[in-house]
């Protein structure tokens, strides 16, 4: 079989819309070598957008990243626009115009009729179905989404979404087209939100749920998920730069296509942000103040405990066994007992010490439970939760514990699941859900995730990292204490966990 080529340099990609993404994609073709030509329905537009992008490139070449004959070069391969018959020798057309599907349905109808045979039509909706799109086109197996990450020339992700009537050829010649400029795409199905607005949702749904459960506030939330989750920024802080109405329409429109499924429901509290204008940075108050001389709150730090003198150890502590070393290289005692009895620490006040398993501090005599970490060794940062009835001293013994591992401890609400391990049980599921249901591989997904919103592992391989049974045994925890279908584990993850652990056990 002949491999299907990227559409050649020398073919002309036109790009309708010239707002900022629409001029992001516009650079990446032209940098890539194409001719491209740049349309907008306000008049004046395209060619004001082009004098942009050629500024762009100016500062490409004052900072060494590009030289002045190539950028020469590119800039007198773009041409604006006045008409949309200007587009009739483009190779490829990529619209990034309002997300209205009427709109975007008028414009690739009259599309068609300009463009030849051969022109792939491309949409960069982020929230719309591709096959709605596609169903108002006479020849629709033409038709597929190239969903770029904003800034385009910056971003590497690329999503490649195939319609319900796209052709196989169509999907592999965009494809292979976004990785000839240089991009790293990824291969989807036409489902809501994509692979990343579809698997990210649980990273805003789970920090939102424990700040409404009272669990700990939005800085104490961020920071535990970035100093020991290992993500770049917190959910709070991120959809503030996002904006509040942005991040909520995405959730609402995936909850919506969804059939209003209880896995992706919306956050109340982000909804009366988004009532009172208050929309992160863009409005100058988000879920925090952006208002000249503010300063961002702090997150929840214990003061300084003593250790304890030593631990007793009961099993191998599962995903989080690396700390039992770490200990020991503290210079705390460490004595082992009975694996049989299960995974825990003992500390001298006779309480215990547990990892996040989907159950409250309450429903246990004297246990104080501690978050999941990416990586105990490098995170800066521990949760714990415990319940009013948790003995004082099996609070300070725990959290001494662990500033003698030289963690900074932040004491939350004695909330299922803590704050990271509920996020990445969440993710997990939803990613081999994804998988499932022919959404996209594994591979694809995890590099999505990581490229697209970068987070410091794929949700597919902290599942295989974390072991058959964590994310299990968390969820089922979850949703006996939160029976509202949000935390039902997928037949994706039952079957992955169940094949998984067969394969140890041989």
């Amino acid at each position: 079989m002949t491999a299907i080529e990227p559409i050649d340099e020398s073919r002309t990609v036109a790009v309708v819309g010239a707002g900022t993404m629409g001029q992001g994609i516009a650079q990446v073709a032209l940098v890539a070598g194409h001719p491209v030509r740049l349309y907008d329905a306000v008049p004046g537009q395209a060619a004001q957008a082009a004098e942009a992008i050629g500024a762009r490139l100016d500062r490409l070449v004052e900072k060494g990243r590009m030289d002045a004959a190539r950028r020469d070069a590119a800039r007198a391969r773009l041409y604006p626009a006045a008409d949309r018959a200007e587009l009739a020798d483009a190779a490829l057309v990529v619209e990034a115009v309002l997300e209205q599907l009427a709109v975007k349905q008028e414009l690739f109808t009259a599309l068609e009729k300009i463009v030849a045979d051969d022109c792939v039509l491309a949409t960069n909706t982020s929230s719309l179905s591709v096959t709605a799109v596609a169903g108002a086109l006479e020849r629709p197996g033409r038709f597929v989404g190239l969903h770029f990450f904003n800034p385009a020339p910056l971003l590497p992700l690329v999503e490649v979404v195939s319609g319900h009537a796209t052709d196989e050829e169509t999907a592999t010649r965009a494809w292979a087209t976004a990785a000839a400029w240089g991009k790293t795409p990824v291969r989807c199905a036409d489902t809501p939100g994509f692979i990343v607005n579809r698997v990210a949702r649980p990273f805003y749904a789970e920090a939102f749920a424990v700040y409404e459960e009272q669990g700990a506030d939005p800085a104490t939330i961020d920071a535990v998920l970035k100093e020991s989750g290992g993500f770049r920024m917190g959910p709070f802080e991120l959809t503030d730069l996002i904006g509040q109405d942005v991040n909520e329409a995405v959730t609402r429109s995936v909850w919506e296509s969804f059939f209003h499924s209880p896995k992706f429901l919306p956050s109340l509290t982000q909804r009366r942000l988004v009532e009172a204008r208050r929309l992160g940075r863009k409005s100058g108050h988000g879920w925090f103040s952006y208002a000249e001389g503010a300063t961002k709150p702090a997150p929840h730090t214990a003061e300084p405990a003593d250790a304890p003198e030593y631990v007793v150890v009961e099993g191998d502590l599962g995903a989080a066994g690396e700390l039992i070393a770490m200990i020991s290289d503290a210079g705390i005692m460490v004595r082992h007992e009975d694996e049989d009895k299960g995974t825990r620490l003992l500390l001298p006040s006779g309480g215990q010490l547990v990892l996040a398993d989907g159950q409250t501090s309450a429903e246990f005599r004297d246990v104080v439970y501690f978050d999941l970490a990416l990586d105990y060794r490098s995170a800066t940062r521990i949760a714990l939760s415990a319940a009013d009835s948790v003995q004082e001293q099996t609070l300070k013994q725990a959290t001494g514990l662990f500033q003698a591992l030289g963690k900074q401890v932040s004491v939350i609400g004695d909330v299922p699941g803590m704050i990271v391990a509920r996020t990445v049980a969440m993710l997990g599921d939803l990613a081999l859900d994804a998988v499932a249901k022919g959404v996209a591989t594994a591979e694809d997904i995890d590099t999505a995730m990581r490229l697209g919103v970068n987070y410091p592992l794929g949700p597919v391989e902290w599942n295989a990292k974390l072991g058959p049974d964590w994310a299990w045994e968390l969820l089922g925890n979850l949703h006996e204490s939160v029976p509202t279908g949000r935390y039902a584990r997928s037949l994706a993850l039952h079957q992955w966990s169940y094949e998984t652990s067969q394969e140890d056990a041989s």
